[in-house]
């Protein structure tokens, strides 16, 4: 009898619960067909704003930014903002355009079609077809932008197409300038290759740093026309000489700095470009210099000006036959080598600064170079001192324009310059300075106090003395004053 209750009793409840149930869903579906909400158990989750979508994309752009391409460095930056004073003829293209950051500009366009020639006479020359240079270097594109500083623009196939197009054009003007334009088809007069001053302008601009083409895409284009595609020597070579500056006499990069420092222009090749392999041909100390820097732009006066010098006693002279970074001080005589300044050379000077500032892993060479030139060059005067020495040579409108050129060199440059190449040098030099003015000084005091002791001991000994040398000053200046005035009437009479 229990059980049949205790059945009976979960029925009951049983059937409760089925009443509750559709109590409720009738209600539930009354609430609806009025327009009311339905209560859910869970919130729905709000629709993403615009904000935040932005915020996503820009994210996911940092993430694509910071996955490394293989064999690629960051090596071609834009010029820094702080070097720049208003002369955009210093670091901006006049002529010609290379790489993305000035590709298009409307003042360069003049300059494309002859690109267009050379990259025909090139295929016409070595008798193959684009389709093979657009192909070799579509598989290094990203590698190439990664080369880049910022974000490139551009779509693949007009990166690829630029990169072929100004790479054989640069190629081009190497082989001519080693080989002659001529050897490679161009007329006797053609209207660029046989012009002095536009293959000096188009020079000037593809030393700037914002105008480079990375070297390993140069190496297929030019291996491509030579039939080894793993070449990677010619390009560096031929770029060297073509960039062959005058400006330091000597044997510089061939030889001298090549023995001098086993130059190998394949060093760090994924990062190299053509300014960059004329920075390297211009390096003179050893391998092991330390290249970490300490930025700072508060440069302490350790090198006295030429004129300060001078009066010290330092001789200042010629360095012959030496590399133009090689300056010694030795027995009180400064040694320099002869600098060659010409209408470029600011240009020049300028990108190189530019790129070791840029490079945080290179040594500051030229930097240090330039400011010991612009601490030793304080006027006009010195620089004139130096050219009637043959130490500078220029082809300027004044010394003051050189000393402006160096003057201007160095505003705003961070440079650690304890830890350049001349820092000890400098620290020679400023010492042998201020030895040779406390001597001076030394010596100044050592004769004024024997003058003094001379004129207490022989003229001031008594009081008589002391009034003889008075009463003669006396007269001395009476007679001066009655000369005047003689001279005055003579000749207001006269008039």
């Amino acid at each position: 009898m229990a059980a049949v209750h205790d059945k009976k009793e979960l029925l009951g409840w049983y059937l409760i619960t089925l009443k509750l149930r559709e109590t409720v869903e009738s209600r539930l579906l009354e609430k609806s067909t009025c327009g009311a909400e339905i209560i859910t158990d869970y919130e729905p989750r709000p629709p993403e704003s615009e904000w935040v979508i932005s915020i996503k994309e820009k994210l996911e752009q940092g993430r694509q930014d910071n996955v490394p391409v293989s064999g690629a460095k960051l090596s071609i930056y834009r010029f820094p903002h702080y070097l720049k004073d208003g002369h955009d003829e210093d670091w901006v293209p006049q002529i010609v355009s290379l790489g993305p950051y000035h590709h298009g500009d409307e003042r360069l366009r003049h300059m494309e079609r002859h690109k267009w020639r050379c990259l025909h006479r090139i295929l016409e020359r070595s008798h193959q077809e684009i389709g093979c240079y657009l192909d070799s270097v579509k598989k290094v594109e990203g590698r190439a932008r990664a080369c880049y500083e910022g974000t490139i623009s551009m779509s693949s196939d007009e990166f690829v197409e630029m990169m072929v197009l100004d790479g054989c054009f640069v190629i081009e003007l190497f082989r001519g300038f080693d080989e002659g334009f001529e050897e490679l088809g161009y007329p006797r007069d053609d209207p660029v290759f046989s012009i002095r001053r536009s293959m000096l302008e188009i020079q000037r601009d593809m030393i700037m740093l914002e105008n480079q083409i990375p070297l390993f895409i140069l190496d297929r284009l030019f291996g491509l026309q030579l039939g080894d595609p793993n070449q990677k020597r010619g390009v560096a070579k031929l770029a060297i000489q073509f960039f062959d500056p005058p400006m330091w006499k000597g044997k510089i990069f061939g030889e001298y700095v090549g023995k001098r420092l086993g130059f190998d222009p394949l060093f760090d090749h994924g990062r190299v470009h053509c300014l960059d392999v004329l920075w390297r041909s211009l390096q003179f100390l050893g391998p092991n210099q330390s290249t970490t820097k300490q930025w700072s732009k508060s440069r302490e006066q350790l090198t006295p000006c030429l004129t300060e010098l001078r009066e010290a006693g330092v001789k200042i002279r010629r360095n012959y036959f030496r590399c133009w970074g090689d300056i010694k001080f030795e027995d009180g005589i400064l040694r320099i080598p002869q600098l060659v300044i010409h209408e470029g050379t600011r240009s020049l000077f300028l990108n190189l600064i530019a790129l070791e500032q840029s490079h945080l892993d290179c040594s500051s060479n030229v930097t240090s170079f330039v400011i010991f030139m612009h601490n030793l060059i304080n006027s006009p005067e010195d620089v004139r001192y130096l050219r009637e020495h043959s130490i500078i040579d220029h082809c300027l409108g004044s010394d003051a324009e050189v000393a402006d050129l160096f003057k201007r060199l160095c505003q705003e440059v961070a440079l650690d310059f304890e830890g350049s190449f001349l820092s000890r040098l400098s620290n020679q030099v400023y010492r042998h300075y201020l030895c040779k003015e406390l001597s001076f000084r030394d010596a100044l005091a050592q004769k004024w106090n024997s003058w003094r002791a001379v004129l207490k001991n022989k003229y001031f000994d008594n009081p008589w003395s002391i009034i003889s040398i008075v009463a003669a000053f006396v007269l001395l200046v009476l007679t001066f004053i009655q000369a005047l005035y003689a001279v005055y009437g003579y000749y207001r009479v006269g008039s």
